[in-house]
């Protein structure tokens, strides 16, 4: 595994989520990280969907914002499918791989984990402007 400083994604629209880390580990693979805090349940004392999707969309695409050489790049398509749920302060790690690069385009797909499941799993295009 290759060390990376961590990008934090605590600006934007992603502070409002409570932030997540992004670390490279080599040119395909990536992780991002975050933490079910309170703001992040539904009415059902678990992490709400919503929340799941805006981490798997931020930490892929920062990912797709590394591998395109720092250039920015919006999803153009995000598929996500729940497993299981996420509790209150569960740390969740997102492990995504960089499928394909194009010129204009980034494929990419990621696992989410809680401490002891799969919490989900995602994959997307990312649009390099």
């Amino acid at each position: 595994m290759i060390e990376r400083n961590m990008e934090e994604a605590k600006s934007g629209f992603a502070k409002h989520i409570g932030g997540i880390s992004v670390k490279k580990i080599n040119d395909i693979n990536y992780e991002f990280y975050a933490e079910v805090k309170e703001i992040n349940l539904n009415t059902s004392k678990i992490a709400h969907g919503g929340f799941i999707c805006s981490i798997a969309d931020t930490g892929m695409g920062n990912s797709a914002h590394i591998v395109a050489g720092n250039k920015r790049c919006v999803t153009i398509n995000l598929d996500i499918k729940f497993i299981s749920a996420a509790r209150l302060n569960e740390k969740l790690t997102g492990k995504v791989k960089i499928l394909k690069k194009t010129k204009s385009l980034v494929f990419i797909s990621s696992e989410i984990f809680g401490s002891e499941k799969i919490i989900a799993t995602a994959s997307g295009t990312w649009k390099i402007l």
